[in-house]
């Protein structure tokens, strides 16, 4: 019923112009989109590139995309590339939980400055950081804290370990406890963001990378790894490691829960949060209104 009400609030952004792309802006923008999906990702692409304009958009086909939706996503998003599943898996890596977006990630970032996207977010106002970062090829993760920056994996290490696990832990968590297991634990930083939302410079890691880390990540907690969740987990490692990149201010960047009216300029509306109180379906109208 919630997300009838913010569909219903939100449906004029099929109504609105279709995005002008900037052949000269270098930044390619990413998203794994599903077909409930569709709806929210115009909004996510339509605010977002009224704002930081892509030379190319690309959709990454969870397997339920109709041709009514490629057809959308065509007018709404002239020249946009649909990408399958299938063609950005990797032995070393786990399949599913967004796996093969920071895949396709790594194969785009050869030649462009990638920006990821979820469909659940939203750009309600100027975003001059990320034009910077873009601006000066730095690398950028959404935070989920005030003043968070990168840390070492030693300190995340100690920190996952003081956490009360539960009974059912949860992947990140083991994951980061179990960081010194990697053969250049002590040389690698981390970042506890948010995998919704990152920029990645152009030629700034390699898909070696993410499968090295992910096959030794395996080794060390077996099955685990395989969990929703260990995507970010790897994100988060890959941002971190990329020389001068930087943690977005936060709350200017912040999802739903920690979102600041007046501040937040920046909105990750994750499933926890995305329909409560209305916020995601007012402030969608209000953009969709400037757009």
């Amino acid at each position: 019923m919630r997300r009838a009400r913010f569909a219903g609030a939100c449906s004029g952004v099929m109504r609105t112009a279709p995005i002008t792309l900037d052949a000269s802006s270098g930044v390619v923008v990413l998203s794994q989109l599903q077909h409930k999906d569709v709806l929210m990702f115009m909004l996510a692409a339509k605010s977002f590139a009224k704002h930081v304009r892509p030379c190319a958009v690309f959709v990454l086909n969870d397997g339920s995309l109709s041709s009514k939706d490629r057809a959308l996503l065509s007018w709404h998003i002239p020249g946009v590339t649909v990408l399958e599943l299938p063609a950005f898996r990797s032995a070393a890596c786990p399949t599913g939980g967004c796996w093969e977006r920071l895949l396709a990630i790594s194969s785009l970032v050869r030649d462009n400055y990638v920006i990821q996207l979820d469909s659940d977010t939203l750009t309600v106002g100027d975003i001059d950081e990320v034009r910077r970062c873009v601006g000066e090829q730095k690398a950028f993760a959404l935070g989920t804290w005030d003043r968070q920056g990168f840390e070492s994996m030693r300190e995340r290490v100690e920190t996952a370990r003081k956490v009360n696990h539960g009974p059912v832990p949860h992947v990140q968590l083991v994951a980061e406890a179990n960081f010194d297991k990697l053969t250049n634990f002590e040389s690698l930083r981390y970042v506890r963001g948010c995998a919704g939302f990152a920029g990645f410079a152009r030629q700034s890691f390699e898909r070696e990378f993410v499968e090295t880390i992910s096959a030794e990540m395996r080794a060390a907690i077996g099955d685990k790894w395989a969990e929703w969740g260990s995507e970010q987990v790897m994100s988060n490692i890959v941002v971190a490691n990329i020389p001068n990149a930087v943690v977005l201010p936060h709350p200017k960047y912040a999802d739903c829960h920690k979102m600041k009216p007046g501040v937040t300029e920046f909105i990750h509306f994750i499933g926890s949060c995305r329909f409560d109180a209305g916020n995601y379906a007012r402030l969608g109208a209000e953009v969709i209104a400037t757009l």
